[in-house]
């Protein structure tokens, strides 16, 4: 039976995978609502987080209250970046926290029943512990070289298929992922690929990139179904 992921009430997704938008790390909010929703309106995305390391709390709170509404229309979860306690107060979907910052379980006390994400890097010690703090999903990565980012730890793809093969609990891929290198995140049965830049810095836009990126998964995930599976060797008496 296929595994079956939520992200926000009633928003489930069966294998394949599905699209995971990060926002990029500074917007010009006026000009980034539309780019939002065009990008939204251009294939399936799962879920778009919110993530502006270091802006100012009051520049922050805009942005959740602008962006919201755009995503949580096309049903569609809005999660933020380590601030659980303003996806609280301003009505999102749930938070994403990493190792640095709000401690997974003080973040599920904060969320309650909302969605709570742990990066667990290349870690399967940390991705154990993210699960028994309550985490709804963990993020590895970063799978490829990124310039969004400081990345200094690379996860490798085997992490992926020894999760997926364990653990009920989903699992996000992320960390310089593009249409043209995901095929291997995707064999490997993450499911979510979480993608800034080659969505946001697509050279025909960002509707271009998403539907790139859905392509992608596509494509991977029908050459994954139609692989022949291994057939066991008949024992000779």
């Amino acid at each position: 039976m296929a595994r079956r992921v939520t992200l926000s009430g009633g928003v489930q997704a069966p294998e394949p995978c599905r699209l995971y938008l990060v926002t990029p790390p500074a917007i010009e909010l006026a000009s980034f609502t539309d780019q939002l929703a065009k990008a939204l309106d251009a294939g399936d995305v799962a879920c778009v987080q919110l993530r502006l390391k270091d802006a100012a709390d009051d520049v922050l709170k805009r942005a959740i209250d602008a962006l919201r509404p755009i995503v949580q229309s096309r049903n569609v979860a809005f999660l933020i970046n380590d601030r659980p306690d303003l996806a609280v107060a301003h009505g999102a979907d749930g938070a994403h926290v990493g190792q640095e910052d709000v401690a997974a379980k003080s973040a599920r006390k904060i969320l309650g029943d909302l969605t709570l994400g742990v990066t667990c890097h290349n870690s399967r010690e940390l991705a154990f512990t993210a699960g028994e703090d309550g985490a709804d999903y963990v993020a590895f990565g970063a799978f490829f070289p990124t310039q969004t980012k400081d990345a200094p730890i690379r996860a490798e793809v085997e992490i992926l298929s020894w999760w997926s093969e364990l653990m009920e609990l989903p699992s996000v891929a992320i960390g310089g992922i593009t249409a043209e290198n995901c095929a291997p995140l995707v064999t490997a049965g993450t499911d979510f690929l979480a993608v800034v830049g080659a969505v946001w810095n697509h050279p025909e836009g960002p509707a271009a990139g998403v539907r790139a990126m859905n392509e992608a998964i596509t494509a991977a995930t029908i050459a994954k179904r139609s692989k022949p599976k291994p057939q066991k060797s008949a024992l000779i008496n």
